[in-house]
């Protein structure tokens, strides 16, 4: 059986052209970035050579979860425009030599139930039934991004942590998200809260106890580089424009707690000056950093996903079933004059 076509060919060939200006149609369409749209038979027709050709895919038919796997080819259909998107913006060129090499590595064998659970095998499920050399050079095209700006990219923030008993704890996710939205319509607010939170985790950490307020950390008009700081360069903290409210798990796994950050700044052309050492980026850092620098082109890529697939998470860079499923939020602070990515 010959190599699958490669994902870009599917979406180029679905293109739905309405006319001059007018862009493609939502209707029968899986997903949109800006002129490109695939189709809702083409994700299904993907489905459907992956039930043949993966046995993981099979147990996913066997256990209804094949919304996975669709969910899966619309997020990597998202993240490849995006990454075309930054190339092009950034003038970055991939090395063919390093996409020959990545393309000759990849484990041609089926995906099979090896433990590694359903998000990593949908992962490598549609990464196969992607060209080998457009997988590849999606990746090149992000450590290259990752490597051009990690040394001169910072961001100042103020936070507050919340306590969590759990990855899932509900309560906690909700206080974030109400004080990401208290802080985003009210930046007043702020301050004041902030320094609660500053003696609440004081306390907590001579008692070992939360205070009132479940706070479990804060801190005011703190930079941070992203040299310095590689996992937090992963997270919408390092992708999220400036004047924005972002909430999330800030330290998973070590930790769950949730943490909404004020980013106040967002640097990218001069060296952070840090009290610790620059680390040293793994390729696989490098690729996850990456791909949140492609956040702020979702500005202008016209995202549009099929409500059958769910709702993009921008915290994620993934496909959530629902908002309540979501990563966490970005928020626009009011008042604050628009910032330029």
């Amino acid at each position: 059986m010959g190599r699958p076509r490669a994902l870009v060919a599917v979406v180029a060939g679905a293109l739905l052209l309405a006319g001059c200006g007018s862009g493609p149609s939502q209707v029968g369409s899986a997903v949109i970035v800006g002129d490109r749209s695939v189709s809702l038979d083409q994700v299904q027709s993907m489905i459907d050579q992956a039930v043949r050709e993966q046995p993981y895919a099979q147990k996913l038919a066997r256990e209804h979860k094949l919304d996975l796997l669709g969910r899966e080819i619309v997020r990597q259909t998202v993240l490849h425009e995006l990454t075309l998107r930054a190339a092009q913006q950034e003038g970055l060129v991939a090395d063919q030599a390093k996409i020959a090499g990545l393309a000759a590595r990849e484990d041609t064998t089926p995906v099979t139930d090896a433990g590694q659970g359903d998000q990593v095998a949908v992962t490598q499920i549609v990464s196969k039934l992607r060209d080998r050399n457009e997988t590849a050079s999606d990746v090149v095209l992000e450590m290259q991004l990752a490597r051009k700006y990690l040394p001169k990219l910072s961001v100042g923030a103020d936070y507050v942590g919340i306590s969590a008993t759990s990855a899932t704890d509900p309560a906690a996710r909700a206080r974030a998200f109400d004080l990401a939205k208290q802080f985003a319509a009210d930046p007043a607010k702020i301050q004041a809260t902030i320094q609660q939170a500053g003696q609440e985790a004081q306390q907590a950490q001579q008692t070992g106890m939360p205070g009132p307020g479940g706070f479990s950390d804060a801190g005011m008009t703190e930079l941070f580089g992203a040299a310095q700081y590689l996992s937090l360069a992963q997270t919408p903290l390092f992708g999220s424009a400036a004047n924005s409210v972002v909430a999330f798990q800030a330290r998973m796994p070590a930790k769950p707690d949730w943490y909404v950050f004020v980013v106040h700044s967002r640097g990218t052309d001069k060296a952070v000056p840090a009290d610790q050492e620059a680390q040293q980026p793994t390729d696989q850092q490098l690729t996850s950093i990456g791909t949140r620098l492609l956040q702020p082109y979702l500005a202008g890529a016209g995202l549009r996903v099929n409500p059958r697939y769910g709702v993009w998470d921008v915290v994620g860079m993934n496909l959530a079933p629902n908002q309540d499923a979501t990563k966490g939020t970005v928020l626009p602070l009011r008042g604050a004059a628009p910032a330029q990515q």
